[in-house]
């Protein structure tokens, strides 16, 4: 159970924290290895690939298939990825009806594109629900772990960032909130969270770690 605390703003991470997207683009990715010659499945992708930079996956997916990617690889994986997006996406359980609730100023900070945060806002129905607080890690210099764009959206928010908690899913998103000095919510919920996620989580310092919203939730009295 998390204590119950009172903090003034609340930052989102979005992909695995709102939206159940993780796993559905990982699958993704997993079907794309697969068509190269290497099976792969989901359980390989997340293993494999999750939580690495998109050069670091191009440099392990080589390495994998013994040869370069096609030339296309990367632009036909980001539309495939977004039609699936847009078709078969989910929220977290839990993670609307939390945002709905919610009194505090609020916004998303996420290391996906903008491109496919709108996409994924809009399967979800969610966009107007942030007035257009939505920050990717593409506007500033250094991603997560860098506590840049947690910084920015503090900014954003007008609210220094001790007084801000910030929900991730991620050992890089932890380390990123808590670099930015705000209290971290490690959150594993979400579909691809495989045992021993929780675990990594606190072991990246994470101040408290839930297994759903409806446990976040009684820590913020909704």
């Amino acid at each position: 159970m998390i204590e119950p605390f009172s903090p003034v703003a609340v930052v989102f991470d979005f992909d695995g924290v709102i939206a159940d997207s993780e796993a559905l683009a990982n699958t993704v990715l997993a079907e794309a290895v697969t068509s190269l010659g290497r099976p792969t499945s989901l359980d390989d992708a997340l293993r494999r690939y999750q939580g690495k930079r998109w050069h670091e996956v191009v440099s392990l997916v080589e390495q994998d298939i013994g040869r370069p990617l096609p030339d296309d690889f990367t632009d036909q994986l980001k539309a495939d990825t977004l039609q699936r997006l847009k078709t078969e996406l989910a929220e977290v359980d839990g993670a609307i009806s939390f945002i709905r609730d919610l009194k505090l100023p609020k916004c998303i900070a996420s290391s996906s594109p903008l491109e496919r945060l709108n996409v994924s806002l809009h399967a979800l129905r969610i966009h107007d629900e942030f007035d257009g607080r939505i920050f990717s890690a593409d506007t500033v210099a250094n991603g997560k772990p860098a506590p840049d764009i947690f910084l920015h959206a503090a900014a954003r928010l007008n609210v220094a960032p001790a007084d801000c908690v910030v929900i991730e899913d991620s050992v890089t998103g932890v380390e990123a909130g808590l670099a930015a000095g705000m209290t971290v919510i490690g959150l594993c919920a979400a579909s691809h969270c495989r045992d021993g996620h929780s675990d990594r989580l606190s072991a990246a310092g994470a101040t408290h770690v839930a297994s759903s919203w409806s446990e976040v939730a009684k820590s913020f009295a909704l």
